[in-house]
């Protein structure tokens, strides 16, 4: 089974779902990329994800533009922007999903409840993937 998650920067939470697929699903090829990638990952993001036994730290944005000639069993967006700008592949794909996530990145307030924000998109990631029908 071949899965990608797309966001706008994919510096966070297309990120978080990537490793957490890998971890839960560990023989399945599972990718993401953003419609305008960042130029780093979120440090939190890959805090939080250390945090529950998961090392994004050397994964990196990447464009969804090398991933369009390729064929996908499902396509996730996992933000209103990269639902909306997400563009059409080439290659096959079998399913088209949206299953959006706040952005933490946005989120404002202390830096405790940043990291507990970035704690909650994690752990709603992680529950939403877990209890999906994957087939």
């Amino acid at each position: 089974m071949n899965i990608l998650f797309i966001c706008t920067g994919n510096r966070c939470r297309s990120q978080m779902a990537q490793g957490i697929m890998k971890q839960l699903y560990p023989n399945i090829n599972v990718c993401s990329a953003g419609t305008q990638p960042a130029a780093e990952i979120h440090p939190l993001g890959v805090m939080v994800m250390d945090e529950i036994g998961i090392d994004i730290s050397q994964q990196h944005p990447k464009s969804v533009d090398q991933y369009l000639n390729e064929d996908w069993d499902y396509v996730i967006t996992v933000c209103g922007g990269a639902k909306e700008s997400c563009p059409n592949f080439v290659g096959k794909v079998r399913m088209r999903l949206h299953i959006g996530f706040d952005d933490p990145d946005a989120f404002k307030g202390t830096e405790q409840e940043v990291l507990a924000e970035f704690r909650r998109v994690r752990d709603e990631i992680k529950t939403k993937l877990e209890t999906l029908p994957w087939e």
